[in-house]
């Protein structure tokens, strides 16, 4: 399947985030789709405190990442993504590329679940808000 991303957010490289190679520490990269991720959510009018108010916390289960290219301070970058629906499992696929050139800097898969009150469940309302952007 080709990607058919559903969202993208721009962002750039702060020197903080950088090693002593002068390179992204890898852990950076789970910070930029996390946020990508929770940006989506907030534009499609998905809250995490609301959800947490109503017992429901969207929870990592897995990661995995491919780093392809590294990022370095100063650099502009797109995080783009695309979500599909897999039994109970959301499963992000996150792609970072450098701006101008958009050369690959990671792949990433993240799924996610929710927990209801605490126990592993299905969300309707959350299948609802996002069953416009499930790709097959």
């Amino acid at each position: 399947m080709s990607e058919q991303y559903t969202f993208e957010l721009k962002m750039k490289v702060r020197d903080y985030e950088c090693d002593l190679q002068g390179i992204v520490n890898n852990a950076n990269y789970q910070h930029y789709t996390e946020h990508t991720r929770h940006e989506f959510l907030l534009s499609v009018g998905i809250s995490f405190a609301e959800m947490h108010e109503q017992g429901i916390d969207a929870v990592v289960a897995r990661l995995n990442m491919a780093f392809k290219t590294p990022l370095k301070s100063g650099d502009e970058f797109v995080s783009k993504l695309y979500v599909r629906k897999e039994g109970i499992k959301y499963v992000f696929y996150q792609d970072i590329f450098r701006l101008p050139d958009m050369k690959c800097c990671i792949r990433s898969q993240v799924d996610t679940v929710c927990l209801v009150n605490g126990r592993l469940a299905d969300c309707p309302d959350l299948n609802a808000k996002l069953a416009p952007y499930f790709s097959l």
